[in-house]
């Protein structure tokens, strides 16, 4: 017995001094590329192994001293969406509906699709983008309230999915929000609750995701976002219309606990990774699976999904053979560094065994 927990313990201080050695040099890049981007906060959190890391550079703003850490709260965007395609597939688990159901009856009744749409769409297009609906025309939202574009109302959607509506290259990637706006209608029909209800008590409330913001942000520990010209831009409020699309908040302590659910193999949110995982469309460039996107490289791959606000940039990735899982956090909408970040990363430290 003494020689088995010799060996155990050499094998677990092993482990843990390789989980070391990987978080490290992830660090590395990350810090190397945040000292060429001064302008540009970051926040990441690093999941190997189940032991977690965060990696922080700058400050809350331009004007603050204070540093950001892991607590500090960001917009993800559509990073939002993994979100809502894992409680589909919750939904899906527990029975509720099936991913190769059509949209047709699960939305509400003031909605009337035509004849061509009847009978078309499943709502596994939707979390793979290939429903040929339309997206918002946010070159239209932006004119009419720039600071605020997605305070939009019902009647807009109305305007996407009325009599009228056609599909374009239905079966082929074309991305859409309204697509995970469906899909929080489904959510609803089928828990007779709000969206921000269920996401509390299918993955915020069970993970212990107290800084996971959805209604209320108002908090002191925020990132103040820029754009690209160096603009602050202000948060995007709660719109229950188009939240289970991109409009949660959070950070990267409570994001690493989502990614070390989704790398386990118990609870019903790793149990949805079943349906969450699988390839929904695939050509020569690009690999969806069900609210997520897939990176291939030889025998090795990563899940991941991106989002970006007017003030902020994110991507959550992950791969299940070599048990790891990133956040990655930006003061900007800067969607280029975020894939620097991640792609250095994935080849320099990630790829190697």
């Amino acid at each position: 017995m003494k020689t088995i927990n010799t060996i155990l313990i050499l094998i677990l201080t092993t482990q843990f001094a390789l989980a070391q050695s990987r978080a490290t040099k992830v660090d590395s890049i990350c810090k190397a590329i945040a000292l060429k981007n001064p302008d540009i906060v970051m926040s990441i959190g690093f999941v190997d192994n189940g032991k977690e890391y965060f990696f922080n550079y700058g400050k809350i703003s331009r004007e603050s001293n204070i540093a950001v850490d892991e607590n500090t709260v960001y917009e993800i965007g559509s990073v939002t969406k993994l979100l809502t395609g894992n409680l589909i597939a919750q939904a899906a688990n527990e029975g509720k509906l099936k991913t190769d159901d059509f949209i047709d009856n699960y939305l509400p009744k003031e909605y009337k699709l035509s004849e061509e749409i009847k009978g078309k769409i499943r709502i596994s297009d939707l979390a793979s983008h290939q429903s040929g609906l339309p997206d918002f025309d946010f070159k239209e939202l932006m004119e009419s309230n720039p600071k605020q574009p997605l305070d939009i109302d019902i009647e807009k959607v109305h305007e996407l999915l009325n009599e009228k509506t056609t599909l374009k290259d239905y079966g082929e990637y074309r991305y859409s929000n309204i697509n995970f706006v469906i899909m929080g209608m489904i959510l609803e029909k089928v828990y007779d609750k709000n969206y921000d209800t269920i996401l509390r008590e299918k993955i915020l409330i069970p993970l212990k995701m107290n800084q996971t913001l959805t209604t209320d942000f108002n908090l002191k520990n925020k990132i103040v976002g820029y754009d690209l010209e160096g603009l602050e831009q202000e948060f995007l409020n709660w719109n229950s219309i188009v939240a289970s699309a991109g409009l949660i908040k959070s950070n990267t302590v409570d994001m690493s606990k989502f990614l070390k659910a989704l790398l386990s193999k118990k609870g019903k949110i790793a149990k949805a990774t079943t349906i969450t995982e699988q390839t929904y469309y695939k050509t020569e460039d690009r690999e969806m699976a069900f609210g997520q996107q897939i990176e291939r490289n030889g025998t090795d791959s990563f899940f991941y999904k991106t989002g970006n606000t007017l003030a902020c940039s994110a991507i959550l990735a992950y791969d299940k053979k070599t048990n790891w899982g990133m956040i990655i956090l930006l003061n900007q909408s800067n969607s280029k560094l975020i894939a620097e970040l991640i792609n250095t990363s994935f080849e320099e430290v990630l790829l190697k065994k």
